[in-house]
């Protein structure tokens, strides 16, 4: 059984919570984990601009990473943090603060883990890949990142979600030709042509692959259009952008050649299509002795995680990862975001547990 923690967890997220940390003006928040950090003789601690990697360094055969990013999305109404019994109300309380806090008190209190601990806190995770504190730290100081396997504490409401599927977007680009509306016989609308790609990807039916054992369920989904110059002009030009996320059987090449074959029907000389943005798919990684622990640790089923997360940065690198934290994924981002303490509590009894006895039961 897991030894009961050194802090109310639930107001120490509060307090997280209060520390403003919306993307790219996490610094005061970091500050203060810096402070704390600094404070406890058994880590090592580096920052790396607004990311903070904190390790133990005792000499263990394994090594578990535990991840969680320090920024929210803007408030919404919501920047005050607020219990309500068991429940916290706030920005960021769900995503991922009640992870923060986990990983905090791991930090204070674990200081002769069974597994050397590795904690990182880093930046930026809400807005564009290319911002990510987690990939400036990949690219500045991957040998702080070196590990067996990796948790990130990304929502789940306690239970485990494995690997991630892969995310891509493509800009396409229908040609027409102009001419006034009053004689739209002498051009060619370029909106009009949009109803064969729209049309095919209503009617699209996904793959739903099982890898390591976990369903993934892909989709194609197209997430904005661009046309029209004036109202009284014929359009030559329409745009659609589609986004496709792809299980972990595909690569980003694999997905992209998918994209294109799909469209090829609708497209004619001088259509085009760009890709945009890609970022890859994450296999499961369950055969690790530390995740199959975790997973027997946790107690519940274990599914596929069918949205885009940083356990796929940490697979590119070779490290298996899954996502387990505290918090309800549907309600993040929202004005009413919350977090409950049964799931803030049994994140840290587990993760408490797993870095204690390590992949074997004590």
């Amino acid at each position: 059984m897991a030894a009961a923690p050194s802090v109310d967890l639930l107001a120490a997220t509060a307090e997280l919570v209060a520390v403003a940390s919306p993307s790219r003006h996490e610094g005061p928040l970091v500050d203060r984990l810096e402070a704390e950090l600094r404070a406890l003789p058994h880590l090592t601690v580096e920052r790396v601009g607004d990311n903070l990697v904190a390790r133990t360094d005792l000499g263990r055969p394994l090594r578990l990473v535990l991840g969680g990013h320090t920024d929210t999305v803007p408030a919404d109404g919501n920047a005050e943090a607020r219990l309500d019994g068991d429940r916290l109300f706030g920005v960021g309380s769900a995503d991922m603060k009640g992870g923060l806090a986990v990983m905090l008190e791991l930090a204070r209190t674990a200081t002769e883990p069974a597994v050397d601990l590795t904690y990182v806190f880093y930046a930026r995770e809400e807005i564009a890949s290319a911002e990510s504190g987690l990939g400036e730290l990949f690219e500045l100081r991957p040998d702080l990142l070196v590990g067996d396997a990796a948790v990130l504490g990304e929502p789940t409401v306690g239970g485990i979600e494995a690997g991630c599927q892969g995310t891509l977007r493509v800009r396409v680009a229908l040609k027409g030709a102009r001419a006034h509306t009053a004689r739209p016989w002498m051009g060619r609308n370029a909106v009009h042509r949009l109803a064969g790609v729209l049309s095919m990807l209503d009617a699209y039916v996904e793959r739903r692959p099982v890898v390591d054992g976990l369903e993934f369920r892909e989709a194609l989904q197209a997430v904005s259009v661009e046309a029209g110059v004036a109202g009284n002009v014929v359009p030559d030009e329409a745009v659609v952008v589609i986004n496709h996320r792809f299980a972990p059987d595909r690569s980003v090449a694999e997905a992209e050649a998918h994209v294109r074959e799909v469209l090829a029907p609708h497209l004619e000389d001088g259509d085009t299509v760009e890709l945009v943005e890609a970022s890859p798919a994450a296999a499961p990684g369950l055969g690790h002795p530390l995740l199959t622990r975790l997973c027997a640790l946790s107690g519940g089923d274990v599914i596929a995680k069918l949205g885009w997360t940083d356990v796929a940065r940490f697979a590119e690198h070779g490290v298996p990862a899954v996502n387990f934290g505290p918090g309800d994924p549907t309600i993040a981002h929202t004005a009413g975001e919350f977090l409950d303490r049964p799931s803030l509590e049994r994140v840290w009894a587990v993760l408490h547990q797993l870095a204690s006895e390590g992949p074997q039961p004590g």
